[in-house]
């Protein structure tokens, strides 16, 4: 898709320039034009003048003295002290007495230079810089303005264009493509649509989390339909003054009416769009852009084929009014990719790479499970980073593989060196987390063990890859991930008699883990099928907050070091049964640094 680039110099650049001449209009040739000729000396210097007998004329006053020098070319002014003995010295000075001739400008005249004419100027300046940047538009009639004058930020625009993105460059989410793939058919045939009676969806609301691909489905529809394809933020709508946000909204759907069939997509839809609470003293500004906006999408008809189409993070927090059917009649979901659709994204951003013919995607897929298309694309770039600097032309599949690890736990640092002492500390707590995880039935399979530090702050991680696509997890497969969690501390705590802070993170990841079997699965017996706590903003991290009473929270508290305290004894003794080959693998991996999942399970069920 072709995006015509809005007008670089908006009007606004215009003003700021006129303002910067009138302003050094003002410093630099106002005050010269407008100064007053008389110069105002003090007394002991009139009299110096009076000595050195360098007096013109001199005009006496009841309060001040006006005098010029002996040629008459300047003219001072001084206070009057009533000296008596000042006729008489003037007169020995040869000064004449005389009314002395000022240059004190016409009041009329000082008006008008000083108020008048910047006015005026400015005027001049505005119609003139006004009717060239007309002229500039009327050149370029692809460019689209969304808002009032030209001083407002516009959105991008992008015009038909058969070279643009479709549907065959967005991968992993054949469900969305198929449901927008209908909007792309009525905007084609319609009359195969009116003919049944059946309208298109005013609008349809694309929600999941970030990196989807949400703005890549917008894009495809618009280069599948081959129509114009307006494209705004939310944030763009939010304006200083109030009203101007909804001035914005009306320009938009004014030029999409005038455009259709087209295409608007708002991204982050959910700024304009939060639910209204009503309160007073509340965003008076994004109320009445909401407002507005409810109001267009009910003044088109069904028909015209205008299609909105809005993407989101956050559906729950969009007032109902937005989402009732004859506004955003269609909610596609663009959710993570499963594993055949991460298989088909690293195809498509494979193939604008070079790449060697042992590259197995599908192993690529299973160890880059739960990531996104952005992050998939990312990973693929980070190979092609990585066999540059290896000196490579084409991408092989140990690029593909240490780029996850780079997306997932960062860069290897090597400026960090851990002493030896630590360095044995780590190696015991990540073969701690493998054994305990291989020991246990429904375990994913290790991967990787390393202990080379990431720049994520990682000093060491255990890699386990699923062998194929979960969806549901059983109590006995999380009992096992706390007790897989728990296993590098118990490692410590067996060979060492002490204890560290590199737990910190797999005791974060355990107390999740337990609080949610109790408060959100009901996997306890205590509280059974009741949810004690609710998740809001499930495709930014999901944040939980308790929702019962302080002493069912202390209860739950309870609950959950006993889920945790239980799967660290699990996993204590796992490793005091298994004490040799804790000290076999530990030993291996301080000395290569890095143990494959093949050569970690040939030593584990080695025979001694």
């Amino acid at each position: 898709m072709n995006e015509v680039k809005p007008n670089k110099k908006p009007l606004i650049f215009y003003w700021l320039i006129a303002l910067a001449v009138l302003f050094l209009l003002n410093m630099l040739v106002f005050p010269s034009v407008l100064k007053n000729q008389v110069t105002e000396v003090d007394y002991g210097t009139f009299m110096s003048m009076t000595e050195d007998e360098n007096i013109g004329t001199v005009m006496i006053g009841t309060d001040e003295i006006t005098f010029t020098d002996k040629e008459n070319a300047n003219v001072y002014k001084t206070g009057n002290l009533n000296d008596p003995n000042l006729i008489e010295n003037l007169y020995a000075a040869g000064a004449t007495f005389s009314k002395v001739a000022t240059e004190e400008m016409n009041p009329i005249l000082y008006y008008l230079i000083s108020l008048v004419l910047p006015i005026a100027l400015m005027v001049l300046l505005s119609r003139y810089l006004s009717k060239k940047l007309t002229e500039r538009m009327g050149n370029n009639p692809t460019i689209m303005q969304f808002g009032m004058g030209g001083g407002q930020k516009t959105g991008k625009v992008y015009v038909k264009s058969d070279t643009g993105i479709k549907f065959s460059d967005v991968a992993g989410e054949e469900e969305a493509k198929e449901l927008l793939q209908e909007i792309v058919d009525y905007l084609h045939n319609p009359q195969k649509y009116s003919e049944i009676g059946a309208n298109l969806p005013k609008g349809a609301l694309l929600v999941g989390p970030p990196g989807t691909g949400k703005t890549l489905l917008a894009k495809a529809v618009a280069g599948e339909a081959n129509v114009p394809f307006f494209s705004i933020s939310g944030s763009e709508f939010v304006q200083m003054f109030v009203g101007m946000g909804a001035a914005k909204v009306r320009d938009l759907f004014s030029q999409a009416k005038e455009k259709a069939p087209c295409i608007v997509f708002i991204d982050e839809i959910d700024i304009i769009g939060k639910k209204r609470d009503g309160q007073i003293g509340g965003n008076d500004e994004r109320e009445q852009t909401l407002n507005q906006l409810l109001t267009e999408m009910d003044g088109f008809d069904a028909n015209n084929g205008v299609v909105i189409l809005a993407a989101t993070n956050r559906p729950e927090s969009l007032d109902p009014a937005l989402l009732r059917p004859g506004r955003f009649d269609r909610r596609i979901p663009v959710e993570l990719p499963d594993l055949q659709g991460r298989i088909d994204i690293l195809k498509v951003h494979g193939a604008k790479v070079k790449m060697s013919g042992n590259v197995d995607y599908a192993e690529i897929a299973k160890a880059a499970a739960g990531t996104s298309g952005a992050e998939l694309a990312n990973i693929i770039n980070e190979a092609a980073l990585r066999a540059v600097r290896q000196g490579r032309n084409k991408v092989q599949q140990q690029d593909l593989m240490e780029s996850i690890e780079v997306v997932i736990a960062g860069y290897q640092k090597k400026n960090k060196i851990l002493s030896d002492k630590e360095k044995l500390i780590v190696s015991y707590h990540e073969v701690g987390h493998a054994l305990v995880a291989a020991l246990q039935t429904q375990s994913a399979p290790v991967q990787k063990i390393t202990i080379i530090p990431r720049t994520s702050g990682a000093l060491g991680y255990t890699m386990q890859v699923e062998d194929g696509e979960h969806y549901l997890m059983s109590r006995t497969e999380i009992e096992n991930r706390i007790a897989t969690l728990t296993g590098g501390r118990a490692a410590e705590e067996i060979i060492f008699n002490e204890i560290t802070t590199g737990a910190s993170n797999d005791i974060e990841q355990a107390t999740k883990l337990a609080r949610a079997m109790v408060s959100r699965y009901g996997m306890t017996e205590k509280f059974g099928m009741v949810a004690m706590e609710n998740v809001t903003n499930q495709y930014l991290g999901g944040d939980a907050t308790l929702a019962c009473s302080n002493e069912t929270q202390t209860k739950i508290d309870d609950m959950v070091v006993s889920i945790v305290e239980k799967q660290h004894d699990k996993a204590v003794q796992l490793l005091k049964d298994n004490i040799g080959k804790l000290h076999e693998i530990a030993k291996y991996l301080y000395e290569h640094e890095t143990i494959t999942g093949d050569e970690f399970m040939e030593i584990l069920y080695k025979k001694d």
